[in-house]
Formats: structure tokens, sequence, C-alpha cells
């Protein structure tokens, strides 16, 4: 085992020599701070990812560091120094600060673990870094550089790992991972960002622990599954999520994709196409990881194990996998804890994502172009690079054909945009002008007018203003959304004839869908039986109405 206060030549390649000279590169920052901490009686020293990074060649500047003094003693020596100081962690001990554009935590040694019931650390300082340096979670990111003397720390062969590419813990792997449960994630990530393989040892621990992942907040999962998600080999982290069965515990709509095979009933691999759709879609990115889209391609099937059918001609139907897997794709990310906005974008894709599959070699008017758009909003690119995933068929034939169409579909978008807007697409009329030829306030009618003509604008493009009016007094010859029939002149005025005292007898009779307003059964103008529904709570309620009791 390499010194902990010496390098071994023969431990370092010429390469490596000038990577560990890498940190000199951020020496006027890194040395001055060190400086700081010398004057002020204490050491310290960069540690962890930034030292394993240098290493690789790969330094940003996010800088870690590691000192035996305490977060208090910390900020007395950042705030003078610093361009900005923050103390998010600092009940973890760690104190982040920004100078000259770089990035940078001090976190003082500690050691800290999970009981078994509890989700937040019991953290406890140490007075070495060798005592820090034996809790990190992997031997890769335990090795430090002393500052600023450039003295290489390294007690536990994180060198010889990092030239072997494998992941193994400082200690035992169940001692690491029953100090924090997160690092058998970690392993996952890393091997994802890293393309590193997983000690035999340590991928044993992880299917003998997986469990102990219950007691991590949701938000910590989250992060790590995130970091997973956009790293380089994301097959490969998800891969060992699922064998590992770690994956249970935090997507278990993942392994749950690995259907149950039936020699009579052939279909393709469920799981192995969504791992291909999700490496696909990464290869359509443009600028850089983008988030929304690999969930969607790794979400974009979770349906089908609750739709499959057996059918009698031996085929095996999934039929409205994306409508049912939009909403286990709402409930699983709001359970992880993700943005409303996320959530809502990846859903919607999930559902959108066979639409163009009834496109066929293409068939779709006008009107269901406009309406592809129009579902899709600002999500169409990222709807685009989906549907293209989607293809992960063996037979070429089949392959170009599907990428014909689309090529046609994308084609047809453009041009409508580039004669419509279709970006933009509003009705011809907007609710000003509405209110205005109806003569009414604001309120559902106009709503309903609105939608009225923006369902006329998608069938049949653009309208002059005198067909657009024309349409809306006369709307009650077309339905609306739904297959409600609507008459917007004839429902404003009787809104606008109902008051306190009662209904006016001069009224016109409101067009509304069957259901809504029930009368009991006798003479002609006896009060409603039972209070208007929640959804017209907006008509005003006439004298003499009582409720079932």
């Amino acid at each position: 085992m390499p010194n902990a206060n010496e390098v071994t030549p023969s431990a370092l390649n010429q390469e490596q020599h000038r990577a560990v000279r890498e940190p000199l590169r951020v020496a006027p920052v890194a040395d001055d701070l060190a400086r700081r901490f010398q004057e002020a009686g204490y050491s310290l020293a960069l540690v962890g990812g930034s030292v394993r990074d240098a290493l690789l060649g790969r330094l940003g500047n996010d800088l870690d560091f590691t000192t035996e003094a305490r977060p208090q003693e910390v900020l007395k020596i950042l705030r003078p120094w610093a361009d900005a100081v923050w103390e998010v962690g600092i009940a973890f001990g760690t104190v982040g600060a920004q100078k000259d554009g770089y990035q940078i935590e001090v976190t003082t040694y500690r050691s800290e673990a999970y009981d078994r019931t509890s989700r937040k650390p019991e953290v406890s300082y140490g007075d070495s870094i060798e005592e820090d340096l034996v809790r990190r979670d992997f031997t890769v990111n335990a090795m430090a550089l002393a500052l600023p003397e450039s003295r290489f720390i390294d007690p536990h062969g994180g060198l010889d790992d990092l030239a072997a590419r494998v992941l193994r813990t400082p200690g035992t792997p169940e001692d690491s991972f029953s100090d924090d449960p997160l690092r058998m994630m970690r392993a996952a990530r890393f091997a994802a960002q890293l393309d590193f393989e997983v000690a035999p040892e340590v991928v044993k621990a992880m299917k003998d622990m997986a469990g102990r992942l219950d007691i991590v907040s949701a938000e910590r999962v989250r992060d790590e599954l995130n970091k997973l998600v956009l790293s380089a080999h994301p097959r490969k982290g998800l891969s060992l999520l699922v064998d590992t069965g770690l994956a249970e515990h935090v997507l278990p709509e993942l392994p749950d994709l690995r259907l149950e095979r039936d020699e009579h009933h052939r279909h393709k691999d469920v799981y192995d196409h969504t791992l291909i759709v999700l490496e696909q879609a990464m290869a359509l990115e443009g600028d850089g990881p983008d988030l929304t889209l690999r969930l969607a391609a790794l979400l974009h099937d979770i349906g089908k194990p609750r739709t499959r059918r057996f059918e009698k001609d031996g085929r095996v139907s999934f039929h409205h996998h994306e409508v049912v897997g939009a909403k286990m794709t709402k409930k699983r990310m709001t359970a992880l804890k993700y943005s409303n906005d996320l959530v809502k974008d990846v859903s919607r894709l999930v559902e959108l994502h066979l639409r163009f599959h009834g496109y066929g070699t293409g068939e779709w008017t006008d009107s269901a172009v406009r309406r592809y758009v129009r579902d899709a909003g600002p999500l169409l690119d990222r709807l685009h690079k989906l549907t293209r995933s989607d293809c992960t068929t063996r037979n070429k034939r089949k392959a170009s054909a599907l990428s014909r169409a689309y090529d046609g579909l994308e084609e047809r978008i453009a041009q409508l945009q580039q004669q419509e807007e279709l970006d933009a697409i509003r009705p011809d009329l907007d609710g000003n002008q509405i209110m205005e030829i109806l003569g009414v306030r604001p309120g559902p009618a106009v709503g309903q007018a609105y939608k009225h003509l923006l369902e006329l604008r998608l069938e049949n493009g653009p309208m002059e203003r005198d067909a657009a009016v024309a349409a809306l007094k006369g709307g009650g010859a077309k339905k609306g959304a739904g297959g409600v029939r609507l008459c917007f002149m004839e429902n404003t005025t009787a809104v606008l004839a109902m008051r306190r005292g009662g209904v006016s007898r001069e009224t016109p009779p409101l067009r509304l869908a069957a259901g809504q307003i029930r009368r009991r059964r006798g003479r002609a103008g006896t009060p409603p039986r039972r209070p208007f529904p929640r959804r017209n709570r907006w008509l005003p309620r006439p004298v003499g109405m009582r409720t079932r009791r």
C-alpha cells in the first residue's frame, strides 16, 4: 500500500505525474487560501473528486478542500477573502464560497453515519486527514493533496484503483454503506460517469443492503438519479441499479419492464428497448445533456406491463400504454420530489410519444398536423427526438419507412409554421374582441367561445375577421370541445337574464350538457331540486332552490 505521505515513482506514470501537478493551474487561488489557513494555525488539502478529476485530466472549477478547522473558524477565514460565502451545508461541516470564478467547498474532517430509522446522518468532526479519508465513499475519492506543499496523500490505494478503473471502498463495503446508504447509488452513478467497473464485493454488498436505501430522503435519491441519467454511460449505471435490486427502491417501474417471456406470444424485450431508446435520444441531443428528454426516453414505456394483453392470434398488445404510462410517470416523479414543471413536461412527452404512429404514410390532414403541434407546444422539438429514438426495429426496410414518414411530417410542420405561425397558434379573435361582440364581461362564456374559435382555427386554418364573427354568433351550429353543443349568444343572454330574484321566463333555454341542470318533475317553472354543480358555480342561484337532505 502506498505511503500516506509520499508518492512512489512506480505508482505514477508520466501522464499521472502531470495530472498530479494539474492543481497548480489553480495555484493563485488554492495557495492563497492554504496560506490563510496556515496563518490561522490550520492545514488545508485538496481532496476527493477534485484530486480524482485532476488525475484523470478533467479538473474543473469546482474545488473541494478539507481541514481540521471547525465550520465557524472556516467562516472567519473565508469571509474577508472570498467574493461570496454561503452556509447551506454548515450543519454537515461544509462552508461554500466563490473566488475568481471558482466554486469552493471547505469541509471539516468528519465522520458520519445513519442509524436504522433516521433520514439524517449524525455528523462528528475528526482531527486528522487520514481519519477523514477512511470515511470517504470510494478509494478513488479518498486521495488528497496537502497545500501549499503539494504533498500527495493516498492511504487506501486509490491511485491503483483509478489506474485499474475500478470502484472499491476504503473499508468494508458493508461499513461504508451503513454509514451512508446513498453510496450504493453513487457506485452506480460513478460507474456511469467514469465508465468504471464496480468491485464484486461492492456489488454483493449493494444486493444485500438495497433495502437500506429507504431511509434516504427522496430529494437526495433524486439528485443521484439525475446525475446518473445525465452521465455519459447511463445504461451502465441503470443496469447496475436493476441487477442489484436498488431500482426496486428508486424506480421500480424500470425492472418491471423485464417482462416474463412466453414462447407462444413473442414481443420485443421492453427493458432492453427502453435502454436503446435512451441511448438513441442521447445521440440526438444538440446542446448538451437534456434531462427532460432522457427521463422521457427512460419512462416512455413504463405503462406496458399494466396494459399487456395476449391476443387470440398469438400477438401481444399494449393498448393505451402511453396514457397509463403518463399517469405512472407523474406519480413516480412526484414521489421523487421533481419540480411540477418537469413532471408536467416528461408526462406529456410520454403521453404523446405514440401519436405519430397514426400518421402512416402521410394521411393526416393539415388539421391533424396543427393539433399535433398544438398538443406538443414547446415540447415539439423533444417530441421529434423521442419519436425518432423510439424506432429500434432490426428490420431495415421498416426503420427506413418510419424515418421517411417522420421526415415528411416534419416538412409539413415546417411548411405550416411558415404559412400560419403554428408556434403561436391562436383563435382569430382574442378575448377582448369576443367580449365586445357578445356584449359580456369576463367569465366562462368567454372561455367557451375562445375554445370554440380555437377548434375552428385548428380545423380550417386562419379565418377572416368577418368569418370569425359569423362563426362566433352562429356557434350553436357547431360542436365544441367534448361534444357539448354551444350557442354563445343564447348562453350569454340566459346568464345575463338570471338574477337573485329568480329566472326570467323570457330567458332562452341554456344549451348545456345533459344532466348539468335538472328540474323536478311537475309544472313548468318549478325551481331546481338540487343546487347547480360546482362547474356551474358562476350561475346565480334562483330563489327557492332547495337541497336534498
